[in-house]
């Protein structure tokens, strides 16, 4: 699984900080989307996929490996 994040889309709501805090984080100076884990663990893939449905600016993409 891979996953990027597009800063441009990202409106910094935290839905996906909240549903997954191991693989995203906000930044403290503008509230946007940090990425911690571009390549998570496989034991995470439903909480990415969550997290990237639950974003309102459609900023996360998950890719397959």
């Amino acid at each position: 699984m891979q996953v990027t994040v597009d800063q441009d889309r990202c409106c910094g709501s935290g839905q996906c900080v909240s549903t997954a805090p191991a693989v995203f984080d906000q930044s403290e100076e503008d509230g946007l989307v940090r990425l911690l884990l571009p390549g998570p663990d496989r034991a995470l893939p439903a909480t990415v996929r969550l997290a990237a449905a639950l974003c309102p600016g459609n900023a996360i993409t998950v890719l397959d490996d």
